[in-house]
């Protein structure tokens, strides 16, 4: 009893003073003291904790002893959910087993498996990919009832290898697995309906993933000369959750911070090819994955249960990445201006927002709009432009179910983007 009368004490502290310091790296090392007001309620939740620790070395024994057996309870039963979770999570190996069975089709021997770059956040990498397998049919996704097959590019995208050759681009395409183009094959998803649109080239450089730093980067190293319009393609899903999570690449934020800094990747396509095909075989080697820096953190746990709480709720994101987004929108903007091209930006909606009227994005849709103008960027709404207009915006969605656009969804919106830039520039 003596060791858990003082145990519990220690123990206490010992978690918030790790608490505090983990808090006050990801403030101000990791986000440089940008949104110290997100982090507020970590601070005040820390200092509180240690607190009350020091206060615990002066309860009575019988008081800590119960302390102790309701905080390991509490413990063992959130870490219990959270590996229940974990495992639940990681038994989807659909993909890569549809993948091995496809590879035996000798049609298929040299097929790869889109990956995506986010993957290399925590990594410790030397380097970090933006892009895929290069010159490969590549597996993508189902989300239409069939699994979308692309044949990439010399650099690992969604594109017609020709277009890279072509002396004049009309459109480059910048965003996540909306540009990217997921679940549907060509010629339907957008960039494939903009070249049949405008009778032009277009560069798709979107992939799976993409938050808004991985894609200022994947644009400072593969813009090309002689681009007339980069589309900025913004979704209000994952965007700014993904930002959040790059900002802890230490690697990604050099392109932030150093305006030279440039890993480049067009002359490593090779290093990049042969390191996702590496980190392919350590996911099929693998049964599950497991991060115990989330696992620590109760990831899982708490996406589900801000999933379950926050359902019907309007969230509004700390401003402190917003402002994170400001700041990569203007140096975007300033770098496509020095290669002569004209920025416009994208704002796609998800669907939550069409399901039972549920308006959780609204905020962040209303600022991120405002602050997009105030920087005198184009703005193209497919919220207004688009799903507005429909009178089921549902039947943009495969089977009307959660998730990316179906073909006649990108049909839509590639084509409002289109008619906005044509008679907006004339």
């Amino acid at each position: 009893m003596n060791f858990i009368k003082n145990t519990f004490s220690y123990l206490c502290i010992s978690i918030s003073t790790i608490l505090l310091l983990f808090t006050i790296y990801k403030s101000e090392y990791i986000y440089l003291g940008s949104i110290r007001n997100y982090f507020l309620k970590y601070y005040i939740f820390s200092s509180c904790l240690i607190f009350f620790s020091i206060l615990s070395f002066w309860f009575k024994d019988i008081l800590k002893i119960y302390l102790f057996i309701i905080f390991s309870s509490i413990v063992v039963t959130l870490y219990s959910f959270e590996a229940y979770l974990n495992l639940s999570s990681t038994k989807n190996t659909n993909k890569l087993d549809f993948f091995d069975n496809l590879k035996k089709n000798s049609l298929y021997a040299n097929l790869a498996v889109a990956s995506d770059p986010g993957y290399y956040i925590l990594k410790k990498n030397n380097f970090f990919p933006l892009s895929g397998i290069s010159n490969s049919k590549t597996l993508h996704c189902n989300e239409n009832g069939y699994y979308s097959i692309y044949q990439s590019d010399r650099y690992g995208f969604n594109n017609p290898d020709k277009e890279w050759d072509q002396k004049d681009i009309e459109f480059l395409l910048i965003g996540d697995s909306f540009t990217h183009g997921s679940c549907v094959n060509r010629p339907h998803d957008i960039s494939s309906v903009m070249r049949i649109l405008s009778n032009k080239s277009v560069l798709n450089l979107g992939y799976n993933g993409n938050g808004p730093l991985i894609e200022y980067a994947t644009l400072k190293e593969y813009l090309r000369p002689n681009v007339k319009y980069v589309l900025w393609i913004y979704f209000e899903g994952t965007d700014l959750g993904d930002l959040k999570n790059e900002l802890n690449s230490y690697i990604l934020r050099k392109y932030l911070t150093d305006d030279k800094f440039t890993q480049n990747l067009k002359e490593k396509q090779d290093n990049i090819n042969n390191t996702i095909l590496k980190s392919i075989d350590d996911s099929k080697k693998k049964k599950f994955s497991f991060n115990y820096f989330n696992f620590i953190k109760l990831t899982n746990l708490r996406i589900n249960l801000n999933k379950i709480f926050l359902k019907n709720k309007k969230i509004k994101t700390s401003e402190g990445i917003i402002e994170q987004l400001e700041k990569i929108l203007i140096q975007a903007n300033n770098f496509v201006k020095n290669n002569n091209s004209k920025l416009f930006f994208v704002y796609l909606p998800d669907y939550p927002r069409y399901k039972s009227n549920n308006l959780i994005k609204e905020d962040n849709y209303k600022l991120i709009k405002k602050k997009v103008k105030q920087l005198n960027i184009p703005f193209i709404d497919i919220h207004e432009d688009v799903f507005q207009k429909e009178t089921n915006k549902l039947k943009l969605f495969p089977f009307e179910k959660p998730g990316h656009y179906n073909e006649y969804g990108y049909y839509k919106v590639a084509t409002a983007i289109y008619n906005f830039i044509v008679n907006n520039n004339n």
